[in-house]
Parts: structure tokens; sequence; C-alpha cells
């Protein structure tokens, strides 16, 4: 089982060349047989442009993920203070193994109404 993740371009182009290694989330899937994200790298891009394996997901208060992540975060603190604004809850999914796509896929591949999920959603192997 794999989940996808809409990402902004950046982000994921950081993730690819292992500079982030963690992708921070509001929300997080619960599903426990998930070990791969697939990377949809939002607008302009509107491609799925690779993969990840992740070791861990980090489930904590914003201040204490940020103390974990914050070396490889690949984001800066005010990012990340805004984003989880009024937030008890922060998760971090830690990146291991990192797979660019030769071609770019379509949303449509993966999802066929082609609607990037706001979250997260699962796609079976």
């Amino acid at each position: 089982m794999k989940v996808l993740l809409s990402i902004k371009p950046e982000y994921a182009e950081k993730i690819l060349q292992g500079e982030k290694r963690f992708e921070f989330r509001k929300s997080i899937f619960k599903n426990p047989g998930v070990k791969t994200v697939i990377m949809y790298a939002t607008m302009p891009v509107g491609k799925v442009i690779g993969e990840f394996d992740f070791e861990e997901v980090l489930s904590d208060n914003p201040k204490q993920i940020w103390r974990l992540t914050s070396t490889f975060s690949g984001i800066t603190k005010k990012f990340f203070n805004d984003y989880f604004d009024g937030r008890e809850l922060a998760h971090a999914i830690k990146v291991a193994a990192v797979r660019r796509y030769e071609t770019p896929k379509s949303l449509k591949d993966y999802i066929p109404s082609g609607a990037a999920p706001q979250s997260f959603c699962y796609i079976k192997d």
C-alpha cells in the first residue's frame, strides 16, 4: 500500500535532491501497511514526479517536531510555524529511499478523476 501526497514543486524537488528529509503534515494516514509515498508536484508542474520510502512518522507537538527535524526540514522556521499555527499535533514523515520517475506521470494514472487530494489518498500497489 502506498499513499499519494500533493507537495509543492519546490519541496518535492528538495526531497528528490536529498535536501529535505522530512515531509510535514497536519493530518496523517493511519494504515500501518503504508511504506511508500508517491509525490504529486502541484501546479505549475501538475505531475507525479517520484516516490519515496519512509522510515517512520514522527507525531508530537509542533515545538518538539521542529526540534527533532529542523536540520533537514527543507523549510524555514517561519513557514513551519505558520503551517502548524494553532495546532497541538504535528506530523513529520522521515524520508528514506527516494526515486525520481524518469518520465513524470499523469495524476489520472493514479486517481481516475484527476483531482489532487487535499491531504492524501491511498494507492494500491
